[in-house]
């Protein structure tokens, strides 16, 4: 009875939509890359924009890796709990929802996916923050407390959505990965759609948590990323937070080599707390730091001592086992290509030969212009020289002159201090 009420106003709707002349709406948002708190605030404002704008129902394309498990609980959170349909939508042909991924579309109410897609390998890794990066025992007591939590809010989510709870658990534990096709066989999604119009024909007459969705040509409107979640979301990346410390190292190095210079010294402070911040969101290796902070020291070192290189070959074997040890490895979306590690070895190393080497020599040679030129020279005097004063000739000038001990004109003194515009001389020995 109930259903045949819903078909009721789903005709009156749709004759009441096409006599005003007004199109269904349904909204948009894109999420391409890794889960982060950027994506958990884009999701969130979607949901609340969706309701703003009486949409059908709201579309999250979606190709990720996997990423954070606390922005994605945040996410989980939100399509739990909205008021409005929400469709994730794994596209396009070639996309994949794995780890955190696989969690937000099977707590979508309608999830759907393209061919030649794949969901699963939903094995929590790290939980963000700090991670040592081996096997010992505390690590692994914490893996299996992260692993038993993640498979019972996996269970949760398939269980409040209908799905494939041994499924949705083994994706977990095993890590487990099926296509698309494989996916609707065992009831995990429920629409295989080539593309975005396919899927709203498909969703069209479906009933969603009492609500009978008419997206039959439908207009889609985009949700975009705000500037803010933009900048964020790209600062969520392994290789930016590596290329800002980088920057960091060489700006606050820069300006402690070249005092005074101010540029480099403000954008490597920058630098330097833009890292610390992805420091606390990123499963940084203490280990790596620690190896790319030894490798600084030894590069500095060997611009003093006379070591011909071998800090230097020390410290550039200590910065490439660092960057390499520097993120949790046991996760592919927190591996650091050796294309990024590499050339910032030899720059950095260069950098610290070259450049610093050439600014802490400079500091140490003798000065070669200004009063302080003129100090330990040897002048003849031209006129006696005591305590109440004298006159000399040097480097095309005359000067005023004073003596503790009385000196003779015509005596070779030497120029001990500058004061003002006075000369301190002391008999020639």
């Amino acid at each position: 009875m109930r259903s045949v009420i819903l078909l009721v106003a789903y005709g009156l709707g749709a004759f009441a939509t096409v006599a005003s002349g007004e199109r269904a709406r349904v909204c948009l948002s894109s999420v391409d890359g890794a889960i982060g708190p950027a994506t958990a605030s884009y999701v969130s404002r979607s949901i609340e924009e969706v309701q703003s704008k009486g949409a059908q129902c709201l579309i999250i394309q979606l190709n990720t890796p996997g990423g954070l498990l606390e922005s994605t609980r945040v996410i989980v959170q939100k399509l739990l709990g909205s008021p409005i349909p929400v469709v994730v939508y794994v596209a396009p042909t070639g996309a994949t929802a794995a780890s955190a991924g696989c969690f937000i579309t099977l707590a979508a109410n309608v999830a759907a996916m393209a061919p030649a897609t794949t969901i699963g390998a939903a094995h929590p890794v790290a939980l963000g923050g700090f991670s040592g990066g081996d096997q010992s025992k505390p690590d692994q007591t914490m893996s299996q407390k992260l692993e038993n939590f993640a498979v019972s809010y996996m269970e949760a989510i398939a269980s409040r959505r209908s799905r494939n709870i041994e499924w949705a658990k083994s994706a977990v534990r095993e890590s487990a990965s099926i296509t698309a096709e494989k996916a609707q066989e065992l009831k995990v999604i429920e629409i295989i759609a080539p593309d975005l119009n396919n899927l709203l024909s498909q969703l069209n007459g479906r009933i969603v948590d009492g609500r009978l969705l008419r997206t039959i040509d439908a207009q889609v409107v985009d949700i975009k990323m705000s500037a803010a979640e933009q900048l964020f979301q790209m600062f969520w990346r392994p290789e930016v937070m590596f290329v800002l410390m980088l920057i960091a190292i060489y700006g606050l190095i820069g300006e402690m080599t070249t005092p005074g210079a101010i540029l480099p010294g403000v954008t490597g402070a920058i630098a330097l707390v833009l890292a610390l911040y992805m420091s606390a969101i990123l499963p940084v290796n203490v280990a790596g730091l620690l190896l790319i902070g030894l490798a600084v020291s030894l590069f500095v070192i060997d611009v003093f001592a006379p070591t011909h290189g071998v800090l230097t070959g020390g410290g550039l074997l200590a910065f490439l086992i660092g960057s390499l040890m520097l993120f949790d490895r046991r996760d592919p979306l927190f591996r650091l290509s050796l294309y990024y590690i590499i050339p910032s070895a030899i720059v950095t190393a260069a950098f610290f030969l070259m450049i610093v080497g050439k600014g802490l020599r400079a500091q140490r040679l003798p000065v070669k212009v200004g009063k302080e030129t003129m100090l330990g020279k040897i002048v003849k005097a031209l006129t006696a020289i005591d305590s109440n004063g004298g006159r000399v000739f040097i480097e095309g000038e005359y000067w005023s002159a004073s003596s503790a001990t009385p000196i003779k004109q015509g005596d070779a003194v030497k120029i001990i201090a500058v004061e003002g515009l006075t000369l301190k001389v002391e008999p020639k020995a």
